[in-house]
């Protein structure tokens, strides 16, 4: 694994590859982010995006998804695949979030995990997008080229690589540097055919330098 000297500069090279780090999901209230991970669980972003407009207009408060059949959630959210899971737990959600938090998504990890559907991926994301807290998303995206950048040692556990990022991203750069590794994994770093020729990562990278070898 990298000294945190190193691993400043390939966040600093990540800042201007992606000066833009923003959440891809599209939102306007704090449980619509909420729900809205909870929809792209197995799921691309775009697509739920697609679909969340007309969910929001159905039901256009939290009070409203509350009261909401479940099976008619589901309609709205079919195309998001595992939709009967998912729109049982966003009638949970809201209900809980009304009941027991004043309507308002709480911001601690403790009572995130609380929340029907929400594990520490989602709960590590609204902490960071909703109240600027530290947030280390991981996802298959982070996880994957973490490993490749040699910052994380390999390992494809969720929990044991937010816990080497802890140790290496500081707090306060933890929600960018992860919406930059999605970022990256998008546009360069794919799982099966990485753009590393492309890559300003690439000499810093195990995977980059053996293709780029090859």
């Amino acid at each position: 694994m990298r000294v945190k000297k190193s691993i400043s500069a390939i966040i600093e090279q990540l800042k201007v590859m992606y000066p833009g780090a923003e959440c891809s999901l599209d939102y306007k209230k704090d449980y619509e982010l909420l729900i809205s991970v909870r929809l792209a669980a197995q799921c691309t972003d775009a697509r739920v995006n697609l679909v969340t407009p007309a969910l929001f207009a159905r039901f256009p408060t939290l009070e409203a998804f509350a009261e909401a059949d479940v099976d008619e959630v589901g309609e709205y959210v079919h195309s998001c695949g595992f939709w009967r899971a998912k729109a049982r737990d966003i009638v949970l959600c809201a209900q809980m979030l009304l009941r027991e938090y004043g309507g308002k998504v709480p911001d601690t990890m403790e009572e995130l995990l609380k929340l029907p559907g929400v594990g520490r991926k989602t709960a590590n994301l609204l902490l960071g997008d909703i109240y600027g807290k530290e947030g280390y998303v991981c996802d298959t995206h982070c996880i994957r080229i973490t490993g490749r950048l040699g910052i994380t040692d390999g390992s494809k556990d969720p929990l044991k690589v937010e816990m080497q990022l802890r140790k290496v991203i500081p707090p306060e750069e933890s929600n960018d540097f992860c919406h930059r590794m999605v970022l990256h994994g998008r546009a360069l770093c794919m799982a099966r055919s990485p753009q590393c020729g492309l890559c300003p990562l690439a000499a810093n990278c195990k995977y980059g330098k053996s293709v780029l070898k090859g």
